[in-house]
């Protein structure tokens, strides 16, 4: 929690892909934008006129295979769940994400090639304080067997996530990270997405998955892994359920100061427990990271520190 400002990108970037469900090319530019702007996605039309939807727990559409965005006019893009892990790992408050197709590109499965993207440019502070979305109390979502809950942590943001796949090669896997963007880096950006073998017919016939390939995905049969290079980490799988949460956790609308715990979860999950706290205006409350005060013949004081801003908006 070392940022007190608000961020944004230093410079535009832009990479393309295609998209791993409709299979359709499309660049991607990510732009720089001024404090309280958030993370919004803007697309243009058939005819030309550019819609925008902001990065909102309230603009998810659809949650089966893919964290979809739109509005009342219909889906803006489907897979955002990546871009927005790569912007909420670093640390970035601000931005315009410009697509000119209907799905983020897939790159390689992972954050990894956004990242880098971002990394290149850098970031930049603007003139305006942090804030973050600090859970007050526990706040949990379960059906059967899988579970998510996110509760009050005092040091940040933590995930510790927890999956239990009937098959030799995933089986149960767990991770536990405090979200930094150096242990994002390192931990998460490279998980790819994962399937099996034994879906694809039935996921084309349902007009999905048209852009997978071992480019982009993991892919299994029921006793190894097909992909030629094998595995990033011996436990890649949980690490990119990992990565999922954060992208779709980033939906909040600002950096959120808790703990969340999953079990069996994925994007219907992490998007319903978001869901559960930010409609309980008893749960959370919004911060402002304290600025840095200079004192005469001493140090600088620690930054980072957060002090209560103004509670939930319940109109």
């Amino acid at each position: 929690m070392k940022a007190v400002r608000q961020t944004t990108l230093r410079e535009q970037i832009a990479v393309s892909g295609v998209g791993v469900h409709s299979g359709v090319p499309v660049t991607l530019i990510i732009h720089p934008a001024d404090a309280d702007t958030g993370i919004v996605f803007s697309r243009s039309d058939e005819q030309g006129r550019e819609r925008e939807v902001r990065a909102d727990y309230r603009s998810v559409t659809a949650t089966e295979l893919a964290t979809v965005l739109g509005d009342h006019s219909g889906i803006l893009c489907s897979t955002a769940e990546h871009v927005l892990a790569a912007l909420r790992g670093l640390g970035v408050d601000n931005a315009l994400v410009e697509l000119d197709g209907p799905e983020v590109p897939i790159m390689d499965g992972s954050a990894a090639p956004f990242v880098a993207a971002i990394d290149q440019v850098g970031l930049v502070s603007l003139n305006a304080p942090r804030r973050f979305i600090k859970v007050l109390k526990p706040v949990r979502v379960a059906k059967g067997e899988a579970f998510g809950e996110l509760s009050p942590y005092a040091s940040g943001f933590r995930l510790e996530i927890e999956i239990n796949f009937d098959n030799p090669l995933i089986g149960r896997q767990s991770i536990a990270t405090d979200l930094e963007p150096d242990s994002f880096r390192r931990e998460l950006s490279r998980a790819r997405t994962f399937g099996f073998m034994k879906d694809v017919s039935a996921l084309w016939s349902a007009g999905k998955a048209l852009g997978a390939g071992f480019e982009n995905t993991v892919v299994m049969s029921e006793s190894r892994v097909l992909n030629a290079e094998g595995l990033r980490f011996s436990d890649e799988f949980v690490r990119h359920k990992a990565l999922d949460a954060v992208g779709d956790l980033a939906l909040a609308g600002a950096p959120l100061l808790g703990l969340y715990r999953s079990v069996r979860g994925g994007h219907k999950l992490n998007h319903a427990v978001l869901t559960a706290l930010m409609s309980d205006p008893t749960a959370w409350i919004m911060v402002e990271a304290e600025p840095v005060r200079r004192m005469r013949g001493h140090a600088d004081l620690a930054t980072g520190l957060v002090a209560p801003a103004y509670g939930p908006d319940v109109s």
